[in-house]
């Protein structure tokens, strides 16, 4: 069965923005050819999961944010996010576009170009169009399409060859409008031998209607380059979040996911590395707290083409109240990828008899000189261990956080940034309640 997409906007109306804009002939023609693609293609398919049940069509429309005078007018929750990040380099979006983007002079001195997509492809269209939708394919499904069509803002980082970015480069991505198209596209070129750290952070205040997050991540990870990227979603209640992320890596080259999904509302993301690469590597560690009614869906994956590659997953997701949790892992390596190495593990732990968890941990292999692993559990806290402590004089509510919390550090030790881990701390306390 077909299921008919909504589309939110015709293409008289999306050429016409576009022209608004100041964006080229190449993008305009684009984003229509997305927009008839979106019409024809079906909705993603969701393990276990039927996304058509979720609202995922409000998408509002576009609306130009305001420019900052000065940092200082952020909202204090997300100026205590922005604090360690002002003197290298910030990108900040709010709503439909971006309002602040400042890199250090000796960053852009060395050829590092850290700003808003929207300029990026007025200003440097020589390096955003050979990679702009090749990795997250405008032909996968209609979201994809849509998102093609559709997107605003974003962030394009692009660090050249030779060059290390030594202090995290960071974006901010807020919506506190639900009348507005909150579409944010990241593009990321890491240079052969380069090596930068980027962290993300999409935040909303309480919202006074549906909307929907429809977003894209595109990762290029040239010969021998290092990528490390960390993105952290708490989005309100009424935002349904649908991300996909794609790496593409090459010879000698790494890529390190650190993803933590701390939204209140529906949530769908697909991680997916390409090790197209001999000797490429990747390592996703991805945490989760679901709570309420949410409904979550994670796909981590690993495509090994290359020789003597190698791909570690980690997952952890906990889930309380009447929250469900679908944690898919899926490892492939293609006919050719000799010596590779794929490793995944995904765990759930449940904190309520009504919670919901499922890890489905896949691997499909086509080549016979490889090595492949997979591990998945699913459970209630233990209670030996609560009894355990609790016989040490530490109360049964501390004994389950000490529990809790440990079963999370594998993720939450590697954020990068000090204060990033503190911020996830801080969530994962607000979604257990604590």
């Amino acid at each position: 069965m077909t299921t008919q997409t909504i589309l939110p906007v015709n293409a008289e109306a999306l050429k016409a923005l576009s022209a608004s804009k100041q964006e080229p002939a190449w993008l305009t023609e684009s984003r229509l050819e997305s927009l008839e693609l979106a019409g024809q293609l079906e909705l993603p398919k969701l393990e276990k999961q039927r996304i058509e049940k979720w609202a995922i069509n409000s998408y509002g429309q576009f609306k130009e944010g305001a420019s900052l005078a000065s940092l200082d007018d952020l909202p204090e929750h997300v100026a205590k996010l922005v604090a360690g990040s002002r003197e290298g380099g910030l990108v900040i979006q709010r709503n439909s576009g971006a309002v602040h983007a400042s890199l250090s002079p000796e960053l852009a001195a060395k050829g590092v170009i850290f700003t808003d997509l929207q300029t990026a492809v007025r200003e440097h269209a020589d390096l955003v169009k050979p990679y702009l939708h090749q990795a997250v394919k405008r032909d996968e499904h209609s979201m994809a399409a849509l998102h093609a069509a559709l997107w605003n803002g974003g962030v394009f980082l692009y660090v050249p060859k030779n060059v290390e970015v030594d202090a995290p480069l960071q974006a901010i991505f807020l919506v506190d409008d639900a009348e507005a198209t909150f579409a944010p596209h990241v593009l990321v070129v890491a240079e052969a031998n380069s090596q930068v750290t980027y962290v993300d952070n999409y935040v909303s205040d309480s919202l006074s209607a549906p909307i929907t997050h429809n977003g894209a991540v595109e990762v290029f990870v040239k010969n021998g380059a290092k990528v490390r990227y960390a993105t952290v979603h708490q989005l309100a209640e009424g935002a349904t979040d649908v991300t996909f992320r794609r790496a593409v890596i090459d010879n000698d080259a790494s890529i390190e996911w650190i993803v933590g999904e701390m939204n209140d509302g529906d949530t769908a993301s697909d991680t997916m590395s390409i090790l197209k690469g001999n000797g490429s590597t990747s390592d996703a560690k991805v945490i989760a707290v679901g709570s309420g009614s949410q409904k979550i869906n994670y796909t981590t994956q690993a495509k090994h083409f290359g020789k003597s590659s190698a791909s570690q997953m980690i997952t952890r997701a906990v889930m309380r109240e009447e929250a469900q949790a679908i944690i898919n892992g899926i490892t492939k390596i293609e006919k050719g990828a000799t010596k590779a190495d794929g490793q995944q593990t995904e765990r759930v732990l449940m904190l309520s008899p009504k919670a919901r968890g499922d890890a489905n941990p896949i691997l499909l292999i086509d080549e016979d000189d490889v090595t492949a692993g997979h591990a998945a559990s699913v459970g209630q806290v233990n209670q030996e261990q609560i009894h355990y402590l609790m016989s040490r004089g530490i109360s049964r509510r501390v004994a389950e956080s000490l529990i809790i919390y440990g079963f999370l550090a594998p993720v939450v030790s590697e954020i990068p940034l000090e204060g990033l881990r503190d911020q996830l701390q801080g969530l994962v306390e607000r979604k257990l309640g604590q």
